[in-house]
């Protein structure tokens, strides 16, 4: 199958400076469904460990353990959940399968939430890295009231490519603590490269596989925190009915409900999942370090799996404020080419595990 584009998956067509660290208990998240638990998977953790990195961004280890990837949802079930959308949309799922059980061997610590603005801006400013966005003068995407996707030449719902617009400026008014938007693949993976060679610790960005894992936090359900899709807004920063009213012309799909923001939410503002974990559904897109491949999972290794050697097109995952809830699904894989910066797309970062050198076998003394 011929990629589509990220237009087409946005708007649902068919297709250091010192190291600090401070570790804090972090309440039991709350949760106002009852996900279903896979024997497979590791278990839920009451409580999580916070390792705070130089740049101020938090991480939660991880634990290795086995899920179930992807979904197999027969398009009939998807409908009575989903009935706003048309037959089509929910066929075009065929590279959610087949579900498999996969095992992370090894625990990794991942961002607690989504790079933010404020990080980003203090990466930039100690190693003078200038984003693609910036650097090859073409800008990124960004809300304009003025802007009517129904008169442009490809429907976007976003203006763009313009140097106006970039992680500096998504087109609407962000805080410091909002996730940074507007960053290419090659973006996110400069930021982990600073961040190794500063501190000392491997950085990178997640694999698909432990993104998955990491959102599902021990669930086999659709959301972290069920099935059913009504409640969203609840949970995280979709498409709303605070975001609705921007684009009237996808009122339709709107989650009911509202979240308290039209557009990104500061990181952390809705409760999160079993482990830990803020913001793994909505607010932003997150690069992952796969390429996409449409039959990957069938051919992927059953333990620790890296994706294709080889793609065209970059995996991003979780949806964003402006997503659709059928979109924001745990199992739902979306891709762009390594060069886009877009107003939907950001990062969240892991940071592996020190694994002591194992012991040196001790030489026998010839007698």
């Amino acid at each position: 199958m011929a990629p589509v584009s990220c237009i087409q998956r946005l708007l649902g067509s068919p297709r250091a400076w010192g190291l600090a660290l401070a570790w804090a208990a972090l309440p039991a998240p709350a949760q106002t469904a009852a996900p279903r638990p896979h024997p497979t998977q590791a278990a839920p953790r009451a409580a999580a460990a916070v390792w705070v990195n130089s740049l101020g961004m938090p991480f939660v280890r991880v634990p290795a353990g086995r899920f179930l990837r992807g979904s197999s949802e027969p398009a009939e079930r998807l409908a009575q959940a989903y009935p706003q959308l048309e037959r089509g949309r929910l066929d075009d799922l065929a590279d959610e399968a087949p579900v498999r059980t996969v095992r992370i061997t090894r625990p990794f610590y991942l961002g607690q939430t989504e790079v933010t603005v404020g990080q980003f801006r203090r990466f930039v400013q100690a190693s003078g890295y200038r984003a693609e966005s910036e650097a090859d003068g073409t800008g990124g995407y960004g809300y304009n009231p003025a802007y009517d996707p129904a008169q442009s030449a490809r429907g976007d719902a976003f203006e763009g490519r313009d140097a106006r617009y970039s992680w500096r400026n998504p087109g609407f008014a962000q805080g410091e603590d909002h996730p940074v938007l507007n960053l290419t693949w090659h973006d996110a993976q400069a930021l982990a490269a600073w961040l190794s060679a500063t501190e000392g610790q491997r950085y990178r960005l997640p694999t698909e596989a432990e993104w998955e894992y990491a959102c599902r936090a021990g669930t086999s359900t659709r959301y972290p925190h069920g099935d059913d899709p009504a409640p969203l807004a609840q949970h995280a920063n979709v498409f709303d009915q605070d975001a609705a009213p921007y684009w009237p012309r996808w009122q339709a799909q709107a989650a009911p409900g509202h979240d308290g923001h039209a557009f990104t939410a500061p990181v952390g503002s809705h409760a999160a999942n079993a482990w830990g974990l803020h913001d793994m559904v909505g607010n932003a897109w997150e690069w992952v370090s796969d390429w996409y491949g449409e039959d990957s999972y069938a051919h992927a290794p059953r333990d620790d799996p890296q994706g294709p050697a080889t793609g065209q097109v970059r995996v991003r995952r979780g949806g964003s404020w402006h997503t659709w809830p059928f979109y924001a699904r745990c199992a739902f894989r979306n891709w762009n080419t390594p060069q886009t910066r877009y107003t939907l797309v950001g990062l969240r970062l892991v940071r592996e595990v020190d694994v002591p050198p194992a012991p040196r076998a001790r030489q026998r003394t010839p007698r």
